[in-house]
């Protein structure tokens, strides 16, 4: 099987998907429904759920002089191997933190104290406030202004070129949102970070990929930033842990760590192991996807495979639910709907927001999920107000998906749609 074609049109590939995953058709507390709550946390492999199990069972840790922490370390080296291999980073260090969020603030915050004086911090009004309250903070104090990135309101996302006019040769540091949790509008990392190179060639750029981990389709070594970060309960894993690849340059910066400790250690005590392990049953689904809907033999290939048929899934997913599916009206159709980055929008990664008019958006998810539909209300908060103040919006209905999702689920919705409307 050849092409960037959506996973349902090969055959019986997308029961075999689903088949992988816990709970796909019904919620474990509260009976069967269709997951389009996947931006707030995607399904877990079951995978994932058998490696955590099997990991917490055991009473070894790495660093300890027995046979059973020599595998616990190899199992963390592979498992390193493996994530750096999923985001095509070359060098640099992969470590897992608390959070998506705590690592960002790390390394943002090694970032902005470890360059040089003087310059700026720049980032985006696009930006989760995992990122943009990171810099904010860290811009302050280090004694660097922060400068902000307007992003375009209608389509939701920013570009190099809105930075390329902020950024300056006293660019110290950088940040970029990979893809917006509010809007599912992804935004181009990779020229991105080339205009701001073009002025500021030393800049440290760190990037929060949280929300666009789980489409696939990381690339580093085109990105060519200094730190990424993910969340892996967003990309099929567990909570609990957080995950980030740092560059060799951002990693020889000072950094908290224990005194006469390994050079370069990013890591503050021991490890969970599970959590590394389950990192590898994520990157081989991708693997494994890969090989379902290519003829790539090499890994890396294969997880760009994946990449490709996610995208294919999930733009048609898209496209069903705003344009419609069989004789179903989709959102874009529907009287008084708004969708939040516009209808047509080639930047949207599975996730599609709206209003409808005269209907709170909290009373949409109460009805969706009434009739067996799991969304999520964003509001503007701290949150989600950065992108829906500017609208005129206090509250968005947000649909999120992912590659097991299906047209059938798809033309549920919109038939629980036409009926709450």
């Amino acid at each position: 099987m050849t092409g960037a074609v959506p996973i349902e049109d090969h055959g019986q590939l997308i029961a075999r998907v689903r088949a992988r995953f816990a709970h796909v058709e019904e919620c474990p507390l509260t009976g069967p429904r269709i997951f389009f709550e996947n931006a707030g946390g995607a399904l877990t492999l079951k995978s994932a759920v058998e490696t955590s199990a099997k990991f917490a069972a055991i009473p070894d840790n790495q660093g300890r002089m027995n046979a059973a922490s020599k595998k616990l370390q190899e199992i963390i080296d592979t498992a390193r191997a493996d994530a750096a291999l999923f985001f095509n980073a070359e060098g640099g260090r992969v470590f897992v933190g608390e959070s998506g969020t705590e690592l960002l603030f790390r390394l943002i915050r090694d970032a902005c104290l470890g360059a040089p004086e003087g310059g700026i911090v720049l980032g985006s009004s696009v930006e989760h406030p995992a990122s943009r309250s990171a810099a904010q903070r860290w811009a302050d104090v280090a004694g660097k202004p922060y400068v902000q990135v307007i992003h375009d309101d209608a389509e939701g996302r920013v570009t190099a070129e809105a930075y390329a006019a902020k950024v300056t040769p006293e660019t110290r540091v950088a940040t970029i949102l990979h893809t917006s949790p509010v809007t599912g509008i992804g935004n181009d990392i990779a020229a991105i970070a080339a205009a701001i190179r073009a002025t500021a060639p030393e800049a440290f750029i760190i990037v929060d990929g949280i929300q666009h981990a789980c489409h696939g389709g990381i690339d580093l070594r085109a990105a060519g930033v200094d730190g990424y970060v993910i969340s892996p309960y967003k990309v099929f894993s567990r909570h609990g842990y957080g995950v980030a690849w740092a560059s060799d340059r951002l990693t020889a910066l000072d950094h908290d760590a224990l005194k006469g400790g390994p050079e370069g250690n990013w890591e503050l005590g021991t490890r969970d192991t599970g959590a590394y392990a389950t990192l590898s049953d994520v990157v081989a689904h991708f693997d494994w996807l890969g090989g379902e809907v290519s003829d790539a033999t090499e890994p890396r290939a294969r997880i760009e495979a994946a990449g490709r048929a996610i995208a294919a899934q999930e733009a048609m997913l898209c496209e069903a639910m705003l344009h419609g599916t069989g004789n179903l009206a989709g959102l874009a159709e529907m009287p008084g709907v708004t969708v939040i980055g516009g209808v047509e929008n080639a930047h949207r990664e599975g996730l599609v927001t709206f209003v409808a008019e005269g209907r709170p958006a909290a009373e949409i998810v109460e009805a969706l999920e009434e009739e067996g539909v799991r969304v999520h209300i964003r509001k503007a908060d701290h949150y989600s107000g950065n992108i829906l103040t500017p609208l005129g919006f206090e509250a968005a209905v947000r649909v999120s998906m992912c590659h097991y999702n299906t047209r059938a689920e798809v033309a549920a919705f919109l038939a629980a749609m036409s009926k709450i409307l």
